[in-house]
Formats: C-alpha cells, structure tokens, sequence
C-alpha cells in the first residue's frame, strides 16, 4: 500500500513541524469534501495553519479503562488532540468521534476540557468509588504544548495531593519538571509513578516523527531530574517500529538506567483504522529508499496486517521480528538492572477532605 505523491499534477509540499501530511476522511461522517475536477485547479495544497484551541465543558473526566494489556485501570485525559504530532499515535482515531479528522486535525485542532479539576473532585467525592490508580493520561500527552497555558495537569496533581489519590504520569515532554516538586510530594508517600517515553536518540529522525516533542537528551534529563528528588521513574521504548528504530533499544535502556530509571516497558507498532493511511503516506514521503521493507516488516508482526486487535498480542506482535525485539528487552532491561521490583502505588492513604479541612 503506497499513497502518491502527486496530486493534480504538482508535487504536494510538506508540512514542516507536522507529523502528518494528509487528513484522511472521518468514517463516522456521512458528508465530506472531496477533490474534483482537478485539471482545473492549479494547487489543491493549503497553507499549514496555527493550532486551534476549543475549549470543551465536558461531563465526565475519568474513564476505567476496559483493555487487559494497557497497564492501567483508569484514566483521565484533559486534553484531545496532541500536538506532538506523533505519526504513530493511536489516539489520533479518537478525533474522528469530534467530527474531525486523525491527521492533520488531531495535531492542529486541540479540544480543552477547562473543568477537568472539578470533575475529578466530583468523581473522587463519590461514595462509591474505591481508590485505583488513575493514569494521567490513557490517550493524548498531559504535558503536551498547551499544558503551558492551561496548567489544567498542574491542576489535577494538585486534587489528586489533596484526596491522596494514586496518579500514573507517561508523557515525553520536559515541561513535566515545572512540576517536579509537586511529584516530589506525591512520591513520598508512593502516590506517582512517571513513566517518559523515549522512542529514539536519532534526532533527525525523531524531527520527523514526533516534530513537536522535546529531544531524547531533554528526556533522558526528566528521568535523571526526577529520579534525584525521590520520584519513581520508568521508560517506555515504545513504539520499536522494525528498521527505523528497533536497534536503539539496547542503547535506550541503558542511558535510562544511568540516569535513574528504574523500570522499563515496550511495544511494537500498531496501525490501526486511520493511522494505517497516516503512516503509510509519511513513511513512503520520508522514507522512500527503505518504506516497503519497513511496512512489510510491520506486517509480519501482525500476521500479514499491520494491526492486530487481539489483547495480549497486538502491543508485542508475532512472528520472528517481535520475538527478537522482545528477547533484546529481555536481556537489556535485566543487564541494566530494571524491572527488578514492582512499583505498588498507596491506595490506603486516600481521603476525601471535609469542607472545614480544605480552609487550613
């Protein structure tokens, strides 16, 4: 499956500082725009545009997360869209149940929830929920670029201090350390554990596909500065795409232990739905030279797809490629001494404060 490069005759420019290059249609919308006529038309290409905030009064923030294989019982997302711009984000489908499209909009359209703080006071309030650990976030990036403006993280670590509710934090942004000593908190009573996702140290490479992300060295920086002051750290090398950075994984597991981190984690990559023909149409614009050996390397860890839906297989693959990612992680997480314990978060220490606490 190769996408052209040509539209109406004219090579279509690229989108510098975007991960995505087209916005494919939304299958959940019954009408949509559709190019025609296109000898009479010079340039169907249109300008990138600055990212779009919309702000969102959600109902609901914390949602259980059904998934067997995610590593975590609940969630809260206080944004959607990301723009990181990662190609491979699986998030991206969930912009098309907005009516918007998982290229192109998901990185430059960018839905706010501002009242996320006080829904998860009211979700904590509730007399029925016993403490879980609740991931921060299970979708998009909580320290994404509008985190800068909206401090709407800031917020919930906050709440989550106050009720002394467990979070778990994955992000790849250093914006993370402005709230270090916040964490610090948290983690001494074994209330966080942050896990920064580090997929390569090729920075050309991670220039392209994840354009809006801090680099391997800043993030290698959050694991260092936050394992320092008491706050648990893991990585994930996550995804190990086969022929674009499958092979750092020895030397990415290695630079996080030196520089603190205890545990560790990886997945294959995963296309499905939308991201299928996202990834396909940057892979074959990127990397032309190498793109059919990558994509049928990915195939053949799903069984001749490039997505699996099967719990317990789809994050690890099948085949002879997943199983020697999967014996290299194996032998360098217990060569760098990770995943030697198990992280337990404090679900004991969770209370609700009365109205007359929360005035001292």
């Amino acid at each position: 499956m190769t996408l052209p490069f040509q539209e109406g005759g004219a090579e279509t420019p690229y989108y510098k500082g975007r991960g995505a290059q087209v916005n494919p249609r939304n299958k959940y919308l019954k009408e949509e725009y559709v190019k025609e006529h296109i000898e009479g038309i010079d340039e169907w290409w249109q300008a990138d545009v600055p990212t779009q905030i919309f702000e969102e009064h959600a109902k609901t923030l914390v949602n259980k997360v059904d998934s067997p294989d995610v590593g975590m019982w609940y969630s809260m997302n206080p944004y959607q869209g990301c723009e990181h711009g990662c190609i491979y984000c699986y998030a991206r489908n969930a912009h098309q149940f907005w009516g918007l499209s998982a290229g192109l909009d998901f990185e430059r359209k960018i839905i706010v929830k501002h009242n996320a703080p006080e829904l998860l006071r009211k979700f904590l309030d509730n007399k029925n929920w016993v403490p879980k650990p609740i991931s921060l976030s299970g979708n998009t990036d909580c320290y994404q670029p509008v985190e800068r403006k909206m401090w709407l993280t800031r917020q919930l670590l906050e709440v989550a201090l106050e009720y002394k509710q467990p979070v778990g934090i994955i992000t790849k942004n250093s914006l993370v350390l402005r709230d270090r000593y916040l964490l610090q908190q948290l983690a001494q009573e074994n209330l966080v554990c942050v896990y920064v996702s580090i997929t390569t140290m090729q920075e050309e490479l991670r220039q392209k596909m994840e354009p809006r992300t801090t680099t391997a060295a800043q993030r290698f920086k959050i694991v260092k500065e936050l394992s320092e002051v008491g706050v648990p750290v893991g990585v994930m090398t996550a995804p190990m795409i086969p022929g674009l950075n499958d092979h750092e994984m020895p030397q990415l597991l290695e630079t996080a232990a030196a520089n603190g981190a205890r545990y560790a984690g990886y997945t294959v990559v995963r296309l499905n739905d939308a991201v299928k023909i996202i990834f396909n149409d940057w892979l074959y614009k990127n990397f032309p030279d190498r793109a059919d050996k990558v994509w049928h390397q990915i195939e053949s860890m799903h069984g001749g797809n490039v997505n699996d839906s099967e719990f317990g297989r789809r994050m690890r693959g099948d085949g002879n490629i997943a199983d020697l990612i999967r014996q290299q992680f194996r032998v360098h997480t217990k060569k760098n001494g990770l995943n030697q314990e198990r992280f337990e978060f404090n679900t004991e220490s969770f209370r609700r404060p009365t109205s007359q606490l929360s005035l001292f």
